[in-house]
């Protein structure tokens, strides 16, 4: 066997490759549905309050004027298109809002596992994991000392 074809079995095998790959697969598939929310949902409504589709804001940087980017770029303009720019920012800030929830709802789930985890104490008799509040260990029936 090739050694360098050995050496990257090896790394797949070892590391946390096809979670980072699982990852990343599900990280561009949940930002095409942010990317959706933002410019189908989020946006229309902004956009009918003032009037102003923020994807259609853009500069003119040869000094003409033109209705859309479309007509601009037809011409040959060089555009500043500022508009779609912030649309992009308001997707960043979703996908950071929404995976900084996501971790949080996480993180605060693991914790309480943990701590549920430690609600137990070992029984000194036969070993056993019983609950902290036991005061007769339901494995030997050993009667335990209170300490808590």
């Amino acid at each position: 066997m090739n050694p360098v074809f050995k050496e990257f079995k090896e790394f797949v095998n070892k590391g946390n490759v096809i979670e980072l790959a699982v990852g990343v697969v599900i990280g561009g598939a949940f930002g095409k549905i942010v990317t959706s929310l933002v410019n189908d949902i989020i946006m229309p409504p902004i956009g009918a309050l003032d009037r102003t589709d923020l994807s259609g804001l853009f500069i003119s940087l040869n000094g003409t004027f033109y209705q859309t980017i479309k007509q601009a770029k037809d011409a040959g303009a060089p555009t500043l298109n500022y508009g779609l720019f912030l649309n992009s920012i308001l997707d960043f800030l979703i996908v950071s809002a929404s995976i900084f929830l996501l971790t949080r709802a996480f993180i605060r789930f693991q914790k309480r596992q943990v701590e549920a985890e430690n609600a137990d104490k070992i029984c000194p008799y036969c070993i056993s994991k019983i609950s902290i509040n036991a005061i007769r260990c339901p494995q030997c029936t050993s009667i335990l000392e209170e300490t808590h």
